[in-house]
């Protein structure tokens, strides 16, 4: 069995992934509706023994729409004619998610704005509001 590598760390079996082949609509005249070119890979996220808690839970923040409640993630390629360059663009696909899951992301800390950039932030605000002001209609004194 081949495994696909994703990170040094991580690398997932080629077993875990379920690939369907449809046809796609767009571009290739009559040869489109012959071939079987569009991919559809399942990827079941939830049940993968190589894949940390961690990073499972972040892929699933990421996937979005594109993970089912069951924890199989779903991707579809139909961009090309070729199926296999489907394929390949899915499966790198599916590799750059899993990457960018194993990013941690920086704990924003929250910080109090200066007292010199609240004093700035008022004073802007009164001139742009003098300058509004002055845009009315004029009036006889």
């Amino acid at each position: 069995m081949a495994r696909i590598s994703v990170t040094r760390a991580i690398s997932i079996d080629s077993s875990e992934l379920v690939e369907s082949f449809t046809r796609a609509g767009g571009p290739g005249g009559q040869h489109v509706n012959t071939t079987d070119s569009a991919v559809q890979l399942r990827f079941h996220v939830a049940a993968s023994p190589n894949l940390p808690e961690r990073v499972k839970a972040r892929l699933a923040e990421l996937a979005g729409s594109r993970m089912t409640r069951e924890g199989v993630l779903i991707l579809r390629g139909d961009g090309a004619r070729s199926q296999e360059m489907n394929r390949r663009d899915v499966r790198e696909r599916l590799i750059a998610l899993i990457r960018e899951a194993t990013i941690v992301p920086k704990a924003r800390r929250a910080t109090k704005p200066t007292r010199a950039s609240q004093t700035r932030r008022v004073d802007g605000k009164a001139r742009r509001g003098a300058i509004k002001s002055g845009r009315g209609r004029v009036r006889p004194e």
